[in-house]
């Protein structure tokens, strides 16, 4: 009989439950995932289910993340009686037809399972390999369906980690000898899908919990069991102080007189306390009193008290939150300045070092580079309290720019701090007319190497480097640079673009060889218009009396709303900002730079600030107010990164001339769509030297 493909949505009830039901009697193999999990990935286009005769015989469940080039295969399911049909290669290649435009396919297999061959056979490639985070801790080959485009970009990916820390409850679900029930919500946490994505965590309130076990056996049995889970340990006095504030924020009486007269609110609050303080956002929790918390813990803590299958449902989502906070970076009075000789020494204590970089030999290398100050620049980043928080040391020879140091400090915006650094290089790169950026460090920061890959860096003779390709034209056009700057490296890797190229490739090499533009692909551009109060917010122009250093402000990544109409918005694409008309004290009437836009998202205004509040800039009644200036009660969010600010504002009169020089017309009323034509034709006005 003829077996059919079909796509699940999330209204197809009956499909939906026979995948849950399937998936059900594989769980030894597959791994736990509750039935929200299926409807999500279903409503996300990405649950394809296998029927023959009207049942049910295989399924695949995928992601598709809004950051990253690939679909991800979190599922591949078919009953044992009906395997050799080849229901697996059917569900692959629909898989495969349906998302070409994605580089290729990822998948995690436990090693043990001994299916390598069926992995093989569907035309995958073993890439790489990771520890399970489940009990036994098994070996989980990574695999990888290249869908051939980019080989240059096949291995490029972030090993940023959403760090979860979890009460005393979840963590007895998934290491106690005797989970309780409804424990699976939580086992679901460790399935291998989300081995490299997820990392659970315990504060030291869980570590006095243990220890309060009645039952000898089973308190060494967990407390053997959290020695091999991260374990956070942040400030007992800024815990003591966040702790406060919450309790203050719950209303409670304790607060007032400092008894404990309210222990579950006090551990609950103490839980809060210590994610916070650790630099961490998400609390996962299956205790109803704790989450009677999560207003106060969001308010007072920027902590989300979620449930574990939260955390799994929006797992990309959480992780982008807890990777960039620019919001977090305001008014917090960092400064940034060259090292002075003859401080290496103090630094130390504040970077971490390993091997043959410890100690006094991390300050001979610092002072080694301070030999020639015009060849070798180094800066250091201190918080408000002076501590140091980032460093790192630059020089070009005018094709690289080579850095020898690249470290952060353990800060709780470590890793928002290493993202704003590697834009800042590539920045840095461009102005001194470089066409790689090449790490050198030996020991770069960890925070600081995970997060490379999101910007196209590439492992290179025991370093990092990334191309600049300074091109905004053809894939052609774009490609040939490229290659120069590959060969600058000693490489001969051809990577092959062709005008045409789908949307969300162009947006992987637009951003991994940024600043280049294909501007013969298919992703679109678009006009928007925006208030000069709003852009001198955002862009700081028109500047305002209080500017905010670049390296430090908001340029990397932000949010920016306006009614909930749509105009055609897709993503990737990419945006060129009007400022509208001002007063007689504010310029206006002007193209002043270009984003990339990473996400469009309608809904009510209280949901989209509390999902990009971490973005900054925007208030709640801000946002409120865009929605009421609207119908439909809801408002649109443009969540856009890597703004470049021209050197030469386009002022109206020279973009109405470009686009009458092209036969193009465009609206200033709204968001608009615009030819990739008008697009490059003001980008190259913008940063025209002539």
């Amino acid at each position: 009989m003829t077996i059919k493909i079909v796509p699940v949505a999330e209204t197809d009830a009956a499909l939906v439950d026979a995948a849950v039901a399937l998936g059900d009697r594989y769980t030894k193999t597959l791994g736990l995932l509750t039935p929200p999990a299926y409807r999500k990935h279903a409503s996300d286009g990405g649950l394809l289910v296998a029927v023959e005769q009207g049942e049910v015989i295989g399924y695949a469940l995928f992601g598709l993340p809004k950051r990253r080039p690939h679909v991800r295969l979190a599922h591949l399911c078919v009953a044992g009686e009906h395997r050799g049909k080849g229901v697996a290669r059917l569900l692959v290649e629909e898989i495969r037809r349906r998302h070409r435009d994605r580089l290729g396919i990822r998948a995690k297999c436990r090693r043990d399972y001994g299916i390598s061959e069926m992995w093989t056979s569907l035309g995958f490639v073993p890439r790489g390999e990771v520890p399970g985070r489940g009990r036994d801790g098994e070996i989980l080959d990574g695999w990888w369906l290249d869908h051939g485009h980019l080989d240059l970009f096949a291995g490029m990916e972030s090993e940023a980690l959403l760090v979860v820390a979890v009460d005393h409850g979840v963590f007895a679900d998934l290491r106690g000898r005797a989970p309780r029930g409804g424990a699976a919500e939580s086992q679901a946490l460790e399935a291998g899908w989300l081995t490299d994505l997820l990392e659970v965590a315990v504060t030291p309130q869980l570590l006095y919990e243990i220890r309060d076990i009645a039952d000898a056996a089973e308190r060494r049995h967990q407390r053997a069991a959290s020695q091999g889970v991260r374990q956070l340990t942040p400030d007992a006095v800024a815990v003591g102080v966040r702790r406060r504030e919450l309790l203050q924020a719950a209303g409670s009486a304790a607060a007032a007189d400092g008894l404990p007269s309210e222990p579950e609110l006090l551990r609950g609050a103490q839980y809060v306390a210590e994610t916070s303080c650790a630099g961490l956002q998400v609390l996962a929790t299956r205790d109803p009193a704790l989450l009677e918390l999560a207003d106060p813990a969001w308010k007072v803590a920027g902590v989300k008290i979620v449930t574990p299958s939260v955390v799994t449902l929006h797992v990309d989502e959480l992780r982008q939150a807890q990777m960039y906070r620019p919001a977090d970076l305001m008014g917090t009075e960092f400064r940034a300045g060259e090292l002075p000789a003859g401080s290496e020494a103090e630094l130390v204590a504040f970077f971490d070092q390993s091997g043959e970089d410890d100690g006094s030999g991390f300050a001979q290398r610092l002072r080694s580079l301070a030999g020639d100050a015009a060849v070798c620049h180094r800066e250091l980043l201190r918080d408000g309290e002076g501590r140091p928080v980032a460093l790192y040391a630059w020089a070009t020879d005018g094709r690289t720019l080579t850095v020898p140091v690249l470290r952060t400090a353990a800060h709780p915006l470590e890793e928002t701090l290493a993202r704003q650094m590697l834009f800042a290089l590539k920045r840095l790169g461009r102005d001194c007319g470089a066409q790689v950026v090449s790490i050198t460090d030996p020991f770069p920061s960890p925070a600081a190497k995970a997060a490379a890959g999101d910007d196209g860096f590439f492992s290179h003779d025991g370093g990092l480097a990334a191309l600049l390709v300074d091109v905004c034209g053809t894939a052609h056009e774009v490609v040939t640079v490229a290659g120069q700057a590959v060969r600058e490296l000693g490489r001969d890797e051809a990577a092959t673009l062709s005008a045409g190229m789908p949307a969300e490739t162009a947006g992987v090499v637009e951003r991994a060889w940024w600043p280049a533009k294909v501007m013969d692909s298919l992703m679109p551009s678009f006009l928007v218009p925006i208030e000069p109060r709003w852009s001198a917010e955002l862009f700081n122009v028109p500047a305002t009396l209080l500017p905010r250093p670049d390296e430090l402000g908001i340029s990397r990544e932000h949010v920016y709303y306006r009614s909930s109409g749509r105009r055609g918005e897709s993503v990737p694409a990419r945006l060129l900002w009007y400022v509208s008309k001002g007063s007689s004290r504010e310029a206006g009437q002007m193209v002043i730079g270009c984003s990339r836009l990473d996400e469009v998202l309608i809904d009510t205004p209280d949901a989209l600030h509390s999902k990009f509040e971490h973005l900054g800039v925007y208030g709640r009644e801000q946002v409120r107010a865009v929605a009421r200036a609207g119908t439909s009660g809801h408002a649109m969010a443009l969540r856009f990164s890597d703004t470049e600010i021209f050197p030469r504002p386009v002022p109206l009169p020279r973009l109405n001339s470009l686009a009458g020089s092209l036969g193009l017309q465009f609206s200033l009323m709204s968001l608009s769509k615009i030819s990739n034509k008008l697009f490059q034709a003001v980008y190259e006005e913008g940063h025209r030297r002539t």
